[in-house]
């Protein structure tokens, strides 16, 4: 290994950033700090260090900023001493580390790996890959021990386990040199019965499964409260009390030893990753004051308060529950024949990122025709049983009729009758004979009257205590859009994704959200949530899960939904010319996949290389042009561009549920060699299966008897080419665009078609509502050298593990 300077080279003039780096190490008190290195150049004359030097370095630390070990390498400078003389002296310390800073680093690590917290059950893969003078060598170590099998870049856990928990690090090899990677800690969650079904988004998505939960208990007991959410890297907590936020309450679990009753009140923590945050669910603690005494209740039952305080938590257990809880969101803009839409794509990803939180198992579809939609609905209903929280989304054209309403598919004709929509009240009524415990409809559409259909549906519906209905407008009136120069969301989803995590009977919480919308100006009179409900308990979005019994075909069913959220595994390809591609998926919705590609390792011959993905499947449609782009940004995928990795190739395949075979396709390898004026070209094919919702096979024909019949339609679809009546929101510019405005000032268009029809948005002054101007751009953040929860001091187990190795070859 060769020296980072000549070792005649004076101390004083190393680098900066060398300096920095070895007191960071000295300054530590302990058998390899900075009193060590005194005590061994004190036995050497030509640079010898008094006591009183030795006084004057530790005097040192009463400065802000100052440093013990930087002051006596100055010392030694002064006195001449090379990085030569330094190096032997920390050999005899046995400082490897500190010597390592010394050293050329003939090792570039790359790619780092980086922590996460993880559901129980799901795989996790850790990351590292390096570059050296030659070849390189992995071992991957958990805290002190060899994890056994780990010689590859990727630690890979399929699935994870509990007794996976802890930290790693990756030793990269390059001949006689070595360098660690940062440290990365797993934290797994056991909330495989909370949340089963979670692998739709990437887990760099901060999303909570584990909810505190509330508590009765008696002073002297002891609280326990726990919190848990997923995400790369991993999440931070933060306990609140009252809203106000708790002193050293900064760990998933919050324990108090001796409750009072000053500890009574109202929980719940904030937990952020990156620049996201949410909050978990708000539980009350109750202490009771007593101790724990046996007295008569009668003369015939004698109990302790133990078994009142069971008693009282039996009668308070009335709070409702739900068996599970499923969500089907559909944001239909793309319409072949009518106005295009912007915002269903916002609001529908972030509606499923709060339902997800609220252990909701969520499908989120954009863009389907009616057979699409009528599939979707079928599936949606054969998770529906006794119990069953069911919540559908719908954003898009609509209409309403007679009291009922209708959602329009991307292909319906011009003009569109009932015949070529689903209607809300069929499916309703199929839900309502699953005997879910809570059918909530929101509904972001228009409910214009359609002057084209004169049907009558005649839906008869039981008489049941648990429908509710959220119209993101009033009868015969428009739905509006927001307008500005980023991501765009609807009126109604603006307000409600504020207060959809709050712990409120959904009834409640609705009117809540009718009230922030009564309060904005550029729609007041225009458009307003209006609520209709049969709900007469106090039933919420946040009620706990409580499994009943499922029958195997329910079970069967589950499963079948669990592998259509499955991701394709990362992958290493490798070529014969000696390059190694890595490809890796991740998805926006669950019928929207990325695939982005990165160069891993290339021949030194070779002097640049890139891979590209073509040859898809005719199904899918995808535009050349908008493949293997170098942002996500290009390909029309704004949403996960913060969540994706750097430097690499993306393509954004839409429309999964067309996909009626495997997807299989190219990757295309193009290299430059440095003696070669010509490109050469290398192939592989790849088949990643049926990714996410593709293995419903949601393509086949609709078997409209067996799912949702709309109603007794005597129409047949038409295709006058008239302007349909049941227009609703619209925006006229590129729906996966942002577009930039001029127009600072609040502006409300008015609908611009005919009396019976109409489409709004509205652009608001970048100031005054909710903006996503610059979300989509900001930078991908760097992950942490070292884990952000830890339970012992990490330079203490950094120092541990590298005297446990004793890899450094003295001589």
């Amino acid at each position: 290994m060769s020296d980072l300077h000549d070792n005649s080279l004076n101390i004083s003039f190393l680098k900066e950033s060398v300096l920095k780096r070895l007191c960071e190490l000295l300054d530590k008190a302990n058998s390899k700090g900075w009193r060590k290195l005194g005590e061994i150049v004190n036995g050497d004359k030509r640079f010898k260090v008094s006591v009183s030097d030795m006084e004057m370095c530790s005097l040192k630390v009463l400065d802000v900023e100052g440093s013990p070990s930087r002051s006596l390498l100055r010392l030694m400078g002064d006195r001449g001493c090379s990085v030569g003389d330094l190096m032997e002296f920390l050999q005899v310390m046995g400082h490897s580390e500190a010597l390592q800073c010394l050293k050329t680093p003939s090792i570039q690590i790359l790619v780092h790996p980086q922590s996460v917290s993880v559901i129980l059950g799901h795989n996790v893969r850790l990351s590292c890959h390096a570059v050296g003078n030659s070849t390189v060598q992995y071992q991957w170590f958990k805290t002190k021990e060899e994890v056994p099998n780990s010689s590859s870049p990727d630690l890979v856990f399929s699935p994870v386990q509990l007794k996976d928990a802890g930290y790693y690090i990756c030793r990269v090899n390059c001949g006689d040199s070595f360098q660690f990677s940062h440290w990365a800690q797993i934290d797994v969650l056991d909330a495989t019965l909370r949340y089963s079904l979670m692998s739709l988004f990437s887990e760099s998505r901060l999303k909570v499964v584990i909810q505190p939960q509330a508590q009765r208990l008696l002073e002297g007991d002891s609280l326990y409260l726990e919190c848990g959410a997923v995400g790369r890297p991993l999440p931070r907590y933060q306990w609140h009390r009252n809203g106000i936020p708790l002193k050293n309450a900064t760990k998933r679990k919050l324990t108090i030893p001796y409750l009072m009753s000053e500890h009574q009140g109202r929980y719940r923590c904030e937990i952020t990753c990156n620049d996201e945050r949410t909050w978990s669910n708000e539980v009350n603690v109750i202490v009771v004051k007593g101790s724990r005494i046996t007295f008569k209740i009668s003369e015939a039952m004698e109990c302790s308060e133990d078994d009142i305080v069971a008693i009282e938590q039996s009668n308070s257990q009335e709070k409702p529950y739900a068996t599970d809880k499923v969500a089907l969101l559909i944001g239909n803009m793309s319409y072949q024949y009518h106005p295009q839409l912007k915002a269903p794509m916002v609001d529908v990803y972030d509606l499923t990122n709060l339902l997800r939180q609220l252990n909701f198992k969520v499908v989120s579809l954009l863009d389907l025709t009616e057979s699409e939609m009528r599939n979707a609905v079928e599936e949606f209903l054969s998770l529906l049983h006794k119990g069953v929280y069911g919540l559908l989304y719908y954003a898009g054209h609509g209409y309403e009729n007679y009291g009922n309403s209708f959602m329009v598919p991307v292909d319906a004709p011009n003009p569109y009758r009932s015949a070529n929509c689903l209607c809300v009240q069929s499916i309703l009524k199929l839900m309502q004979e699953k005997e879910t415990g809570l059918n909530v409809f929101l509904l972001d559409m228009c409910r214009k009257r359609n002057i084209h259909d004169e049907a009558t549906p005649n839906v008869v519906l039981q008489v049941t205590a648990n429908i509710v209905f959220g119209y993101a407008t009033c009868q015969d009136a428009e739905a509006f859009e927001l307008s500005s120069s980023g991501f765009t969301n609807g009126v109604f989803i603006k307000f409600l994704k504020r207060r959809l995590l709050e712990d409120e009977k959904i009834t409640v919480l609705l009117d809540r959200v009718a009230e922030d919308m009564g309060q904005f100006d550029p729609t007041k009179g225009k458009q307003a949530l209006e609520i209709r409900s049969s709900l007469s308990e106090r039933r919420s979005l946040t009620d706990p899960i409580l499994h009943g019994d499922c029958t195997d075909v329910a079970q069967a069913q589950h499963l079948l939904w669990a592998k259509a959220h499955e991701l394709p595994e990362s992958m290493l390809l490798d070529f014969d010319c000696g390059v190694q591609i890595k490809m890796g998926f991740a998805a926006e919705f669950s019928n929207v996949l990325v695939i982005y590609t990165s160069i891993v390792k290339k021949p030194e011959e070779m002097s640049s290389c890139q891979a590209h993905v073509t040859n898809l499947s005719l199904d899918l449609d995808v535009d050349p042009k908008l493949m293997n782009k170098e942002t996500p940004e290009e390909t029309g995928s704004y949403l996960l561009s913060r969540s994706l990795p750097q430097h690499c190739l993306y393509t954004r395949i839409s429309s999964l549920q067309k996909l009626r075979e495997t997807l299989v396709f190219t990757v295309c390898l193009q290299a430059k060699y440095t003696a070669l004026d010509d490109l050469v070209h290398w192939t592989t094919e790849v088949n990643i299966g049926k990714p996410l919702i593709a293995k419903l096979d949601l393509h086949r024909n609709a078997r409209r008897n067996s799912c949702q019949q709309t109603c007794h339609m005597p129409h047949s679809p038409s295709h006058s080419p008239s302007h349909s009546p049941g227009a609703d929101r619209m925006y006229q510019q590129d729906p996966c665009f942002p577009q930039q405005y001029t127009n600072t000032y609040l502006n409300v268009y008015e609908p611009s078609h005919g009396a019976t029809g109409g489409y709004a948005h509205v652009t608001p002054h970048d100031n005054y509502l909710l903006q996503y101007d610059h979300v989509p751009y900001l930078p991908y953040a760097a992950p942490p050298s070292m884990p952000i929860e830890t339970t012992d001091d990490i330079d203490d187990m950094q120092n541990d593990f590298m005297n446990s190795l004793q890899l450094f070859n003295q001589h």
